[in-house]
């Protein structure tokens, strides 16, 4: 949510930065987006449990530092690819609660007129291309997306979030290796969060690690604690300046687990296939982080919680009385 080009410079006179001027820089802002995403996915899944949602959702809570870390480094042109669970990339790249929340209602004021739902939301001003329900398929998107950057000279670059499943489908590393070829201004993130569905993630994926294929490409592959979106930003920042500066692409794998099932209602038919356990909370991490550092996190994390509970009680409140799309409109935007 911020424009990088509006901060001061990440360098200090020893040429490092520190963490403090780090936190006190960036921190108030990751802490308002991961917020904001945590509130907005939790009212979903209430909508969903009251069965005022149709269709299926699935939530990234757990997953908000990945979101907030990369993003809050992209500037006004750079575009994002995202996957079925997008919210919070979409939130992160600064769209607005109140027509997200209209578009997974099926409201006509959606960012897509509501035809889109939870998998497809998108809005091409804000730098989103889109959610995608198919696995991977924003990955050549964003390629392709790049090489526009590169045609157009504009400097922007794009970035290809995917998860964990989607390293092992094909399209993904022939998208890396072009990239790679010819060094399109795009960087892969791949958000592996333990679980291709109901499946662990290391039962159907070989090696040591996603990251690791990269380099086979001759890509550098960078693995990152996803729990912590200020260790994110900083491998985010690095990646996407050599992008810019023509370095071509970098693939991310961030790792995090995600609090919630595949999908919203899967305990009616799937059964028990993980352990209960307590999760990392991104949002605790990055709150104790600022404590540590004398910044009062504390203070700050109960202020902003309740300007964005307001926030979003009020968004999902306009978009419940949205109108419904009218059939008039139904063939319009279809492309074949």
């Amino acid at each position: 949510m911020i424009d990088r080009r509006t901060l001061p410079s990440r360098k200090e006179q020893n040429g490092q930065m520190t963490e403090k001027v780090v936190l006190k820089e960036r921190g108030e802002s990751w802490l308002r987006t991961m917020v904001r995403g945590r509130l907005f996915e939790q009212s979903l899944g209430e909508l969903y449990e009251r069965g005022e949602l149709v269709g299926v959702v699935h939530l990234s809570i757990g997953l908000e530092a990945t979101a907030a870390g990369v993003c809050s480094n992209l500037r006004k042109g750079d575009q994002i690819t995202s996957t079925h669970r997008g919210h919070n990339h979409m939130i992160a790249r600064g769209l607005e609660p109140e027509r997200m929340f209209a578009e997974i209602l099926g409201r006509s004021t959606g960012y897509c007129g509501g035809k889109g739902g939870s998998m497809h939301v998108a809005n091409f001003e804000l730098g989103s291309v889109g959610a995608n329900g198919i696995v991977g398929a924003g990955v050549p998107m964003a390629a392709g997306l790049g090489v526009a950057a590169q045609k157009l000279g504009t400097g922007n670059v794009a970035v290809a979030f995917c998860g964990d499943g989607a390293a092992n489908q094909g399209v993904v590393w022939e998208s890396l290796n072009l990239a790679a070829l010819w060094k399109i201004p795009v960087i892969f993130v791949c958000e592996n969060n333990g679980f291709s569905e109901f499946t662990p993630t290391d039962r159907v994926t070989a090696g040591p690690g996603i990251a690791d294929r990269a380099i086979g490409y001759g890509v550098s592959g960078v693995v990152v604690d996803g729990t912590n979106v200020g260790a994110v930003s900083a491998v985010a920042e690095g990646a996407i300046d050599r992008a810019r500066s023509g370095e071509g692409p970098t693939f991310i794998e961030t790792r995090a687990e995600r609090w919630r099932g595949h999908h919203e209602g899967e305990e009616s038919y799937v059964g028990t296939y993980r352990e209960t356990k307590e999760f990392k909370d991104p949002i605790v991490q990055l709150i104790q982080e600022m404590d540590a550092a004398g910044l009062d996190g504390s203070l700050l994390y109960e202020k902003i919680h309740a300007e964005e509970k307001d926030l979003i009680e009020r968004s999902l409140a306009v978009a419940q009385q949205a109108p419904l799309p009218e059939l008039s409109t139904a063939l319009e935007d279809v492309f074949s």
